[in-house]
């Protein structure tokens, strides 16, 4: 399976992004795909979760991400969003698109796909 990611840029504080991804592979391959999340990894920090969704529409997200970050997917384009909301500067970071046969994991070893990174910086 191959995550391309894309939407990232430079905003200003309070302004608001969309990522999307685009999964592709065989027909095998994407029909076992159950979770699509999005990790992010800012300046010397480590990889944390963002925003999860299994095929099911059950979520799972991030404190920091509760109330800003909306995730969503359309199971029928293999495509996933993260939209985000009243961006800070803390929320400067790579954004990665992860997808897992498994259900909503916050271990990232869980997660056997990654994307190339798409990255998000936030002005102050």
């Amino acid at each position: 399976v191959q995550l391309q990611a894309s939407g990232g840029g430079l905003v200003q504080a309070g302004e608001s992004l969309r990522l999307t991804c685009v999964a592709s592979g065989s027909v095998s391959e994407i029909n076992e795909i159950n979770a699509l999340a999005w990790y992010s990894q800012g300046p010397g920090k480590q990889r944390t979760l963002v925003a999860a969704m299994n095929r099911d529409g059950d979520t799972n997200y991030a404190d920091s991400a509760k109330g800003r970050f909306t995730i969503s997917r359309d199971n029928a384009k293999n495509t996933v969003h993260l939209q985000m909301n009243s961006l800070t500067p803390e929320d400067t970071a790579v954004y990665y698109c992860v997808a897992t046969r498994y259900g909503i994991t916050a271990q990232a070893g869980n997660y056997a796909y990654w994307g190339q990174g798409t990255q998000v910086t936030v002005s102050s």
